[in-house]
């Protein structure tokens, strides 16, 4: 299995509260030149955050790509979201690209190396990180790049 983690481009920095900022122009174009990396790679799927910074970020990947199914939207890819949960949830999925948000990011890329997330993954605006594993578990994920745009 393939698992790309994205991690949303910039996003305004004055809003009334975090879950409502938008992207940026920089931050489009940050998640554009990420996007290109991601063609001619399959996807099963496209789950994202419902903050909309993370939306807005699926949304261009997805127009990008030419990815027709919908993107599917989960409330366990929010910034504060548990690995352990995302884990529980990705359950049987091949192939899938996650939206979201540090720490969370971070903290998911160490725990599928590693099995914790004592010393969480770097990851800038827009950075995609591709993960592979014939299982998704754990511990039992091999990093393979992280990409900044």
């Amino acid at each position: 299995m393939k698992l790309w983690i994205l991690r949303h481009g910039e996003a305004e920095s004055q809003v009334r509260t975090d879950a409502e900022r938008n992207l940026t122009e920089h931050g489009r174009a940050e998640v554009l030149r990420s996007a290109a990396r991601l063609i001619g790679h399959p996807l099963d799927a496209i789950i994202a955050s419902p903050y909309t910074r993370a939306q807005q970020t699926a949304q261009l990947v997805r127009e990008a790509l030419g990815f027709e199914p919908d993107i599917d939207t989960v409330p366990w890819l929010t910034p504060e979201g548990d690995p352990r949960q995302v884990l529980a949830h990705l359950d049987g999925e091949q192939n899938v690209l996650l939206v979201s948000h540090q720490p969370l990011v971070g903290n998911l890329i160490s725990f599928l190396q590693h099995g914790h997330w004592r010393q969480p993954q770097p990851m800038y605006t827009a950075s995609l990180a591709q993960l592979e594993g014939e299982f998704l578990l754990a511990g039992s994920m091999r990093l393979v790049s992280v990409q900044n745009p």
